[in-house]
């Protein structure tokens, strides 16, 4: 705005203006903003990790069936001096573990075709070319650990690389490496279809995105989630046909997300995810004097309260205090006010207001939040910051066909690595 413009403002909307510029920068806690953006100083005054004050602590499960039980025994009394026999009772007063890694090195088995002269009419017969002759020289583990340490501890090739030649004495080329992981990721389709296929079948659903670089340009990694099913899809676009295509016609009941645009229509109901909402009322309430956020942020710590026991209560009790919450939100919107915080706070939950209590009519089987889908994410983001995207949208593809078969295991308590290294042999 120049000298011009800011000449004709009046002095109420000078003043205004002047306000706008004083108000905080916002953070991880009263926005969408992730963490790592915050400023230092703000990180420096968060709360110190580690137990808090009266956490009971933990200690290491000893192993139930250790390889090798060493039994240390007195052999002499420290009283007297006596000498103990080694068959004396004893009893367990403490055990101490000591655990080690053993040296891993790759097993090469070397398949050799042996020719030999046939003694009776002196042909020379050569052995048929044997079925480990055929396709890759590297095992299934062998791929698992490399699908492993490149899908779920964000390594790239180069980092990869090394890992495997340092600690397992491989030396593979990074195209090698790539043609090793093109290779695992395609045993990963069947499951994902399969996941898919649940997913379409869901009652609720929920989804969110996060960007990604694929090929050095802007895409989109999704995450669909319902109670039997997570699907990852990597896409060029972050618009409401990805769901459409990803869903094909099925309209679950309930669908669960943030307020974007092309997340929106695709389930009979919708839930907003309140965590969203909650961060913005948080920013107003930092940065305004207004009272109508403050009743905002204790309405939603009302919600997320009755959320946390809704399946203890009875049908007819949630009706009342769905009534309660609903006639209080009511007089909350209805408020005047001069601060624009506060009258965008109430347009934009008032356009969301029947999203806000649809958990109440499906009760234990929709959330307020849609922190299973952030935490599905989550990985894929740590993904982008270490190793900046992909090269290429199959690796894109590929890794989110990984993450489905894995994530979807999960729900049902499936170990990672176990399910990757079996879908690979299957």
């Amino acid at each position: 705005m120049g000298r011009r413009e800011l000449e004709r403002l009046s002095r109420e909307e000078l003043i205004e203006l002047v306000l706008r510029l004083q108000r905080p920068e916002k953070t991880s806690r009263t926005s969408s903003k992730p963490p790592s953006t915050d400023r230092k100083e703000r990180r420096e005054q968060a709360k110190p990790g580690g137990a808090k004050p009266g956490h009971e602590g933990h200690g290491r499960t000893l192993s139930p069936d250790p390889d090798e039980v060493v039994a240390h025994r007195p052999g002499q009394c420290s009283c007297c001096a006596g000498a103990l026999a080694p068959d004396l009772p004893a009893e367990i007063v403490s055990v101490f573990e000591r655990i080690e890694l053993p040296e891993v090195a790759p097993i090469v088995t070397q398949h050799q075709r042996l020719a030999v002269r046939c003694p009776s009419c002196g042909a020379r017969v050569v052995a048929p070319v044997p079925s480990a002759a055929g396709g890759t020289p590297f095992g299934p583990r062998l791929h698992a650990v490399a699908t492993y340490l490149k899908t779920f501890q964000a390594l790239s090739y180069e980092r990869l690389q090394a890992a495997l030649a340092d600690l397992f004495g491989l030396p593979l080329s990074q195209g090698g490496l790539m043609n090793l992981l093109r290779r695992a990721q395609r045993q990963f389709r069947s499951g994902r279809e399969a996941a898919v296929s649940v997913l379409r079948g869901a009652a609720v659903v929920a989804s969110d995105e996060t960007r990604v670089r694929i090929e050095g340009s802007n895409a989109y990694h999704w995450v669909f989630r319902s109670d039997e099913a997570v699907v990852h899809h990597a896409a060029p676009t972050r618009a409401a046909s990805v769901v459409r295509e990803m869903m094909d016609g099925h309209r679950p009941a309930v669908w669960l997300s943030d307020r974007y645009t092309a997340q929106q229509g695709h389930g009979e109901r919708h839930q907003t995810c309140l965590a969203h909402l909650a961060r913005h009322v948080a920013y107003a309430v930092e940065v305004s004097d207004d009272p109508v956020p403050l009743r905002l942020q204790l309405w939603l710590g009302s919600v997320f309260s009755l959320a946390e026991r809704v399946t203890d209560l009875a049908a007819s009790t949630l009706s009342a205090k769905r009534r309660a919450l609903e006639r209080r939100l009511s007089e909350i919107l209805t408020v005047p006010s001069r601060c624009d915080l506060t009258r965008d706070l109430q347009a934009k939950i008032g356009r969301a207001r029947d999203q806000l209590l649809v958990f109440l009519d499906h009760p234990g089987r929709v959330a307020v939040t849609n922190n299973g889908c952030e935490r599905a994410l989550r990985p894929a983001v740590v993904q982008r910051k270490v190793t900046n995207g992909y090269r290429a949208m199959w690796a894109a593809a590929g890794e989110a066909d990984v993450r489905t078969v894995i994530d979807t295991a999960r729900l049902a308590g499936a170990d990672t690595f176990a399910t990757i290294l079996k879908t690979i042999r299957a």
